[in-house]
């Protein structure tokens, strides 16, 4: 008989050792299971990366890093034990393992990761590639959907991703990425977020992010969402926190589980959804802490934990990668597999970014190995128009790697705009996976007139 292409095996779930790490030697079990400890033995530059690994990794590395650091990284250094820890996580680390190591290329990115010279930025990337900000309805409220709003209630998270969609506002500024700042006092902030939710409706759904939640004291984000369970019209309170999978002991926190039980109880009151969503993009990354973390909120009442993963390529880019990353999180995780989302037109990103013919593919090969309300959909999330589904495309030219597409809403800046719903939208694939008379067709561009969205 012959094997399927891809063969299901049920994984245990395993907590790497941290004391193979020389900088974690000996750290005990209860400090480990601290969330203190975890923040205040972040890595935030190479100084405590070298005391982390110390010779385990050659000097090449610790250069690779700092050589990223100062010169294309759009985001900086923040790595919580946790995540280190997942990476090269069934052996002592060594420099060619963690190169090759998936949670790595996204979480601790170095310079020779990414492509030389001009190749490493599409030529219409930009740092808000999906403009959030020019749909802001007040300060960190992006309404670009009609009934969902995605509210940014802080600009700082418990560990920084390298390929971040966010990076022009979240976290510290990077020698490339001067980093925009909120003018409003939190909780000026929050109130007139909630103000204009108050008047508004036509709005059913909010996405609490920043940032993470995680960061957030969590008696601010519970009177937060607390006040967003007083609006009558809004049904649906999504809580968005990559810490689940890199700093899951802030979930396992007393106060915090507390919390979300009180929370839990109120929705379920008012028959209003609460679900918490994280973002995994590797297998390796769901261990037993976050399942138990996981386990704890579902335990506290929320209706359901997702997950909201990216497509990277070389970190989760084939079948094989995927379904793993789903069944681990599925069987070991109670997370519900939800989106992939493929990497955003963001500076400096080209060696994360897939195709949409390659997303296609991998969607295509997904189906059929996951329940239908685990198997996720792969999304292209297109400028000025929000989440399609990748076989959603109008059109698409693969030669020079330009998808078109439509939509069937206006949003928050096109409420006059009559063209909006006849308008096609472009997205572009990575130049340095078209065939080579779309590279040629792309150098002859740049060569020539200054570049315009094609449309």
């Amino acid at each position: 008989m012959l094997e399927q292409p891809y063969e299901y095996t049920a994984r245990e779930l395993v907590e790497p050792d941290w004391r193979r790490l020389p900088g974690f030697a000996g750290v005990t079990q209860d400090e480990w299971r601290s969330a203190q400890w975890q923040r205040a033995h972040c890595v935030k530059n190479v100084r405590q990366l070298r005391g982390v690994y110390g010779d385990l990794l050659d000097e090449s590395f610790y250069a690779d890093v700092e050589a990223d650091q100062a010169g294309r990284a759009t985001m900086s250094l923040l790595l919580p034990p946790q995540m280190l820890n997942t990476m090269v996580p069934g052996a002592v680390p060594t420099t060619a393992a963690m190169l090759a190591d998936p949670v790595r290329r996204y979480m601790l990115p170095v310079a020779s990761d990414r492509l030389p010279g001009a190749d490493g930025s599409h030529p219409y990337a930009s740092r808000d590639s999906l403009h959030e900000h020019d749909m802001w309805a007040v300060e960190g409220l992006t309404h670009r959907y009609p009934t969902k709003v995605l509210a940014e209630l802080l600009s700082t998270c418990p560990q920084y991703c390298g390929h971040c969609t966010r990076m022009d506002l979240v976290g510290n500024s990077t020698p490339a990425v001067a980093k925009l700042k909120f003018d409003l006092k939190p909780v000026d902030r929050q109130g007139a977020m909630l103000d204009y939710l108050r008047r508004t409706p036509g709005v059913r759904d909010v996405v609490v992010s920043g940032g993470d939640v995680a960061n957030l004291p969590f008696r601010n984000l519970e009177a937060f969402v607390a006040g967003l369970l007083e609006i009558e019209s809004v049904r649906d309170i999504r809580l968005a926190s990559k810490a689940l999978m890199g700093l899951p002991q802030h979930w396992l926190q007393d106060d915090v589980v507390a919390g979300m039980t009180r929370l839990a109880g109120t929705a379920r009151e008012r028959g209003v959804s609460l679900a918490v969503h994280t973002h995994v993009n590797a297998a390796q990354s769901v261990t037993p802490l976050v399942a138990e973390a996981a386990g704890a909120l579902l335990a506290a009442g929320v209706r359901d934990v997702r997950n909201q993963g990216v497509l990277l390529a070389g970190v989760n880019a084939t079948a094989g990668q995927l379904l793993d990353l789903c069944f681990g999180l599925l069987d070991g995780a109670g997370i519900t597999p939800y989106y992939f989302y493929m990497c955003d037109m963001i500076p400096s990103a080209e060696h994360w970014r897939v195709s949409l013919a390659q997303a296609q593919t991998l969607q295509h090969d997904l189906m059929g190995y996951l329940p239908g309300f685990a198997t996720p959909r792969i999304v292209c999330d297109v400028p000025f128009v929000g989440k399609r589904w990748v076989h959603q495309v109008a059109e698409y030219d693969q030669v020079r790697g330009i998808s078109y597409w439509t939509k069937n809403y206006r949003t928050g800046i096109e409420r006059a705009d009559e063209a909006a719903l006849d308008r096609r939208y472009t997205y572009y694939d990575p130049i340095h996976t078209l065939p080579a008379e779309g590279r040629e067709w792309w150098a002859a561009q740049r060569i020539g007139a200054s570049l315009s969205p094609v449309g």
